[in-house]
């Protein structure tokens, strides 16, 4: 993917001078907005391959932007948070971010994460170009499709972010199978586990989406100390 867009939202000034400025000087096209408003309203007029979003900003915070936003695209978000809204960042992940930056931050570690997650946009873009067979993979009631990036439970379309999608394709090809969080990570990420706080919540998303009583499994089970298996039926 050449020239990838990039839209920064934050109200900052010099945060959103600072981090655009970095963002172009590694070549990447950016596109800025101030608040969620302007932000969708970005999204609507231009093509978007990634977002870093500011939780708190006045008119739309990035929460609601960010919800918005995941109704109708798929591209990453990056939030951006203060140390003090750690409920936040927990909701953003749950409503549809898919990773989080503390502030203060250093440009390195911002270009780190969004390389990241490009690269894995990049290939989720060409898996759903790509036209393979059998590659439909059925646990009971849960179906999933790699050929048209479809998830079913009890023929019922449920509606995966890229990432959840990932970790569910890893899990449900081998059936029975416990992945650590550091392994999900990794073969999600591609990547070396850097920190797998965010798997969990990952985890968490996707019960709520795919069983009939999260609180009782029937698919995705946890595996206290280990780490995640889907269940065999």
């Amino acid at each position: 993917m050449e020239a990838s867009h990039v839209l920064v939202v934050e109200d900052d000034k010099e945060i959103l001078e600072g981090i655009s400025i970095y963002l172009k000087n590694q070549g990447y096209t950016v596109f800025k907005a101030s608040n969620g408003v302007e932000g969708l309203k970005m999204i609507e007029e231009e093509e978007i391959h990634l977002a870093i979003v500011d939780i708190m900003m006045p008119r739309m915070d990035g929460i609601t932007m960010t919800l918005k936003l995941r109704e109708k695209y798929e591209f990453p978000v990056i939030m951006l948070t203060a140390k003090s809204e750690e409920i936040d960042k927990v909701t953003g992940l749950n409503i549809g971010a898919d990773d989080y930056m503390t502030k203060p931050f250093t440009p390195m570690e911002l270009l780190a994460r969004v390389n990241s997650h490009l690269r894995r946009y990049s290939k989720y873009l060409n898996i759903l170009e790509e036209k393979k067979e059998d590659n439909v993979y059925v646990i009971g009631g849960l179906e999933l499709n790699e050929n048209t990036i479809q998830v079913f439970v009890d023929q019922n379309p449920v509606k995966l972010t890229p990432l959840e999608f990932k970790i569910l394709a890893l899990m449900i090809k081998n059936p029975g199978r416990v992945y650590s969080a550091e392994e999900i990570y990794e073969r999600v990420w591609n990547e070396r586990a850097v920190g797998t706080d965010t798997i969990m919540v990952h985890i968490r998303n996707i019960r709520e989406k795919i069983e009939i009583n999260p609180k009782n499994p029937k698919y995705l089970k946890v595996v206290w100390g280990v780490g995640y298996k889907i269940e065999k039926q």
